[in-house]
């Protein structure tokens, strides 16, 4: 499936009932050197536009939202050892976390690849 985008700058990609979140390139730009991920804990439910992981910079602290309702069934560890991954590869092996979705049609109101470029275009 196609990724889908967040207002917030998070990106979904989704698969056999699993969604795995991560940051957009323009977040982690924003953000600049990443230093140190807190990622959410396998079980931990999540509430569409809650807090779910922090991501912290040389420049600030952020929080990452979840995109979607529902359940953490993986974190990214090797982002605890190896944060700079984020800036590396942000919208692929630097993922967060992955989700059990409680309602895949929220999917429907998340933004697609082109409609996000023209929402960072007018930031």
């Amino acid at each position: 499936m196609a990724k889908k985008f967040s207002q917030e700058h998070e990106w979904v990609e989704y698969e056999d009932g699993v969604a795995t979140v991560g940051i957009t390139d323009y977040a982690q730009q924003s953000l600049g050197d990443i230093v140190y991920v807190e990622l959410p804990e396998v079980g931990k439910k999540l509430t569409k536009d809650g807090d779910a992981a922090v991501v912290e910079s040389v420049k600030a602290a952020s929080d990452v939202y979840a995109p979607l309702d529902g359940v953490v069934v993986e974190a990214n560890e090797e982002l605890e050892d190896n944060p700079a991954l984020v800036n590396e590869a942000p919208e692929s092996d630097g993922w967060f976390f992955r989700m059990e979705l409680s309602d895949e049609s929220q999917l429907d109101e998340l933004m697609d690849e082109a409609a996000y470029k023209d929402f960072v275009e007018g930031l």
